[in-house]
């Protein structure tokens, strides 16, 4: 799983052409009147392109994390252009302006919040631009509804799709440790409340639809939230057969029989998520473990590589996915 130039063209090619596509698109979107039915690129002056709102922001991820990467690669000229053009204080208000809708307050929560502060995180990382400067407020507003959000949470979602409580956490935690500590602390804490005394996961997985798996999502998790003794011993009571392999699910990758399918389609971004968890999570595991773990990634990376376009159902988002995995 190595990110050289070719790899990285692809991706950026891929996310090019779809952040400013803006149909097939579907809205999250409450209507309170006639007056309300209006296109995606009224509603989101930014993020109406690639198919949601949500793919959006991962896709422009996607292209600046490339850019920082690759800065003299022909890519990273077009994404700096377009970036320029889109991430101004006009286009921002206009987000902002859509989260002050009645019934807005679960806009895209928690999987499109965790999403926007790992944007603005990826954007103060490109010290040339004033990309993250405009974004702030933006990523200010999701990491206070995030804070209020996970005060009334009183038990995590572990599903395997955009609701699920880890994968958000593990991508605010890290925006939250650079830009707002107290955050960080509520994530910490809430994240041993909730998920410190799991035992013996079954992982019943994967589900139909799945894009991650409920299992490594709250393993990376809880390797994100605790020191790294703490989190072997922790691993060791969550998943107490790896050294058997089992539960023999963890290590297969799941089948795809419809790519055109956007719910099935999801199976190969569990495949991508999966080689990422098991990679991220490799170098914290004990000699006999970290040898399988990295096989694994590779073997979940492989199988979902090949798909990362070729259908619109996963070329709206999956390179995101396989770029977390490349650069875990």
């Amino acid at each position: 799983m190595i990110l050289d130039a070719r790899l990285a063209a692809r991706f950026a090619s891929i996310a090019l052409g779809h952040i400013g596509k803006e149909y097939p698109h579907k809205l999250d979107h409450v209507l309170l009147g006639d007056e309300d039915a209006v296109p995606p690129r009224m509603l989101h002056p930014i993020f109406f392109g690639s198919f949601d709102w949500h793919s959006c922001v991962h896709g422009w991820w996607t292209l600046l994390t490339l850019r920082r990467l690759f800065p003299d690669s022909e890519e990273a000229t077009a994404v700096g252009h377009r970036a320029d053009a889109t991430f101004v204080a006009d286009k921002v208000a206009g987000e902002l302006a859509y989260l002050d809708r009645p019934l807005s307050a679960g806009f895209e929560r928690p999987y499109g919040w965790a999403w926007l502060l790992y944007l603005h995180l990826e954007a103060s990382r490109h010290p040339d631009r004033t990309w993250a400067r405009e974004l702030e407020p933006f990523a200010r507003a999701f990491a206070e509804r995030l804070n209020a959000y996970l005060a009334k949470l009183t038990y995590p979602i572990r599903v395997g799709t955009h609701f699920n409580s880890a994968f958000a956490l593990i991508l605010s935690l890290e925006w939250a440790e650079r830009f707002d500590e107290e955050l960080a602390e509520t994530i910490r804490t809430w994240g041993v409340e909730k998920f410190g005394g799991d035992r013996d996961c079954q992982a019943w997985e994967p589900g139909g639809d799945e894009f991650l798996s409920p299992a490594l999502i709250e393993s990376l998790c809880m390797a994100r939230i605790l020191p790294p003794g703490e989190f072997a011993s922790w691993f060791g009571n969550f998943l107490p057969r790896l050294d058997d392999g089992e539960p023999a699910t963890l290590f297969t990758p799941a089948a795809v029989s419809d790519r055109s399918d956007g719910k099935i389609a999801h199976l190969d971004g569990l495949n991508l998520s999966r080689a990422w968890c098991w990679k991220a999570i490799a170098p914290l595991l004990d000699a006999l473990q970290a040898g399988p773990a990295r096989a694994t990634a590779q073997r979940h990376f492989d199988a979902a590589l090949p798909h990362v376009a070729g259908d619109y159902a996963g070329e709206h988002w999956l390179a995101s996915f396989a770029l977390l995995a490349a650069l875990a």
